[in-house]
């Protein structure tokens, strides 16, 4: 696909949504309904939330039992035949079916908990993370945490993002008060971050979120220091080698 068509990402005319708009709304759409029912209790809600944690850190279609889930039905209504190439479809399939899959994974058992939260990003949910598990310190950079984050940062290939991302996802489960994520916002970086011109910007969002999650939010128009140049994933570090589809992570743990 081109870079300019990918970059753009625009289902029709320049008023209407960019895909990226497009597939954030169909993941918070279907996560949204799905999650109230599951906070009602719904046993069909809770019998798809269990099917869809099979799906965490796999790629779309690869287990026959997700085919047609309904968070990729709503992408489809949302993208007509023929709005936009093939390569845009796939990659925005990809980004909504492993931010769906995710959620699931992070709301099992949690009942009085909204996992996904519009406004939490992933660099936020890490820092949270830490301040519950008090490993903040002067030798930050040390932390499992963020070594985590980072390791999603610098992951080459999308089935490696996956697993990495499962792998926070476990950890956020590890605390009662599991800190929430917007899992609509995660699904259109996941977007972007297919499109090799555009995942340098990702990564940045990432390790910004990250930083500024670091220090109270700041009123008026001062710099905040996570906003600084070296805030970006230092894309140079090294990249581990493929892990398996979990991760090391048994399914259902």
């Amino acid at each position: 696909m081109s870079t300019a068509s990918k970059t753009a990402g625009r289902v029709g005319s320049k008023d209407e949504p960019s895909v990226r708009e497009l597939v954030e709304q169909a993941t918070h759409t279907y996560i949204a309904q799905l999650q109230f029912r599951y906070a009602k209790d719904d046993p069909a809600a809770v019998a798809e939330l269990a099917q869809l944690r099979r799906g965490a850190g796999r790629r779309s279609h690869e287990i026959p039992e997700l085919w047609g889930i309904d968070a990729l039905e709503k992408l489809a209504e949302l993208m007509p035949k023929g709005t936009s190439d093939s390569g845009n479809r796939e990659d925005a399939e990809e980004a909504v079916f492993l931010a769906s899959t995710l959620w699931a994974l992070h709301q099992q058992s949690r009942r009085n908990q909204n996992t996904h939260v519009r406004g939490k990003d992933l660099g936020g949910a890490v820092r949270a993370l830490m301040r519950l598990k008090k490993t903040e310190s002067a030798d930050e950079e040390e932390s499992t945490l963020r070594k985590r984050l980072v390791r999603v940062g610098t992951a080459e290939s999308f089935r490696s993002v996956a697993v990495r991302l499962r792998e926070i996802v476990m950890l956020l489960r590890t605390v009662p008060e599991s800190p929430p994520l917007d899992y609509a916002r995660l699904a259109g970086q996941l977007y972007r971050w297919q499109d090799r011109s555009a995942r340098a910007g990702v990564q940045r969002e990432w390790g910004r979120e990250f930083h500024l999650a670091a220090s109270p939010p700041r009123t008026g128009k001062g710099k905040n220091p996570g906003a600084e140049k070296g805030d970006v994933i230092d894309p140079t570090l090294g990249a581990d080698e493929e892990e398996g589809a979990y991760g090391g992570y048994a399914a259902g743990e």
